[in-house]
């Protein structure tokens, strides 16, 4: 079986590693990220993988799985964490920080936890206040450092939730 071939089964096994985790109620969201622990340490990965085919270890290969696992858990729930402080972090500062403004900017940060890219339109949909709150929503987030300007443009601005999104950066 060619190298492409075999890395397709690879990743697939691996999501469905998760899935299954998922479905036995072990997990309650695929969110394990094996992959980047099996890029990390590739070299063991296939070095395991080769002794299941040479040895038939498959215990050597289970603990080193199972390893990975562990690793991978203990990394999601620092994430986890980490998401759970940011909010708090925030929300205290739209309290302290946006005066009248504080309510739709805690409304605001709860749309950037599910969806961190936006654009004034979206927000002033999404919140049901006009165009020009919503401008003033985002730029205040912007001074405070919570948004940050991602097209360049002067119209048709986008913007990114750019410390959430860099918990999940490698």
């Amino acid at each position: 079986m060619g190298a492409c071939r075999r890395g397709r089964f690879t990743r697939v096994g691996r999501l469905l590693n998760s899935l299954i985790l998922a479905d036995q109620d072990i997990l309650t969201r695929p969110a394990l990220n094996l992959s980047y622990h099996l890029r990390q340490h590739r070299s063991s990965y296939y070095d395991a993988l080769q002794a299941v085919r040479d040895e038939g270890d498959w215990e050597g290969w289970l603990k080193y799985f199972l390893q990975g696992v562990v690793q991978s858990a203990n990394e999601c729930r620092l994430t986890a964490r980490r998401v759970v402080d940011m909010r708090e972090q925030f929300r205290q500062l739209a309290l302290t920080r946006l005066g009248r403004a504080a309510s739709n900017g805690i409304r605001l940060l709860e749309t950037l936890f599910n969806k961190p890219i936006i654009d004034a339109g979206q927000t002033a949909k999404g919140l049901e206040i006009s165009y020009a709150a919503a401008n003033r929503l985002i730029d205040a987030f912007v001074r405070e450092g919570v948004l940050e300007e991602i097209t360049g443009n002067t119209r048709n601005r986008r913007f990114a939730f750019q410390p959430y999104i860099e918990l999940f950066m490698d």
